[in-house]
């Protein structure tokens, strides 16, 4: 049984958005947002970063949604001390997640197949990363339904 994240991850799949995107956009749409130039940027991250050998796309989104809930965003902001942690923590549960794969490159992921993941098994990291996430924001009292700025 799919649930709703599940759905709506693989709707934006099959709109043509790559994994660094979903994550985002799946965070956005939590805060009942939208940031279109966030999405696009996102896409540079996709593929490993335009290398194979590049970070697979869900640890470099995961890291960018964990920054868009802690960081400084304009001049009066302050970031929030605990993001390099959050990082680490989602980082070290990414890198047990894909030992499985034999590292945590895109290409160790997809089997070198970087530019036609497949969705079975980027789908399930994609949801099991987010689901994770959602996690780290929640034991660390950060309520993923608000942006910083609320």
């Amino acid at each position: 049984m799919l649930d709703d994240t599940s759905l709506t991850m693989m709707r934006l799949a099959g709109q043509g958005y790559c994994c660094s995107q979903i994550i985002l956009l799946l965070a956005l749409e939590g805060m009942g947002r939208e940031n279109p130039d966030l999405v696009r940027a996102a896409a540079g991250l996709c593929h490993g970063g335009g290398s194979c050998d590049g970070p697979c796309g869900i640890v470099t989104g995961g890291n960018c949604l964990l920054a868009l809930y802690t960081a400084k965003g304009h001049d009066n902001d302050q970031a929030d001390e605990r993001l390099p942690m959050l990082i680490e923590e989602f980082g070290d549960w990414f890198t047990e997640t894909t030992v499985q794969y034999g590292g945590i490159s895109c290409g160790d992921i997809t089997g070198g197949e970087c530019r036609t993941p497949d969705m079975s098994r980027c789908g399930t990291l994609i949801a099991t990363a987010y689901a994770r996430l959602m996690e780290i924001l929640d034991e660390n009292g950060i309520d993923p339904a608000t942006g910083k700025d609320e």
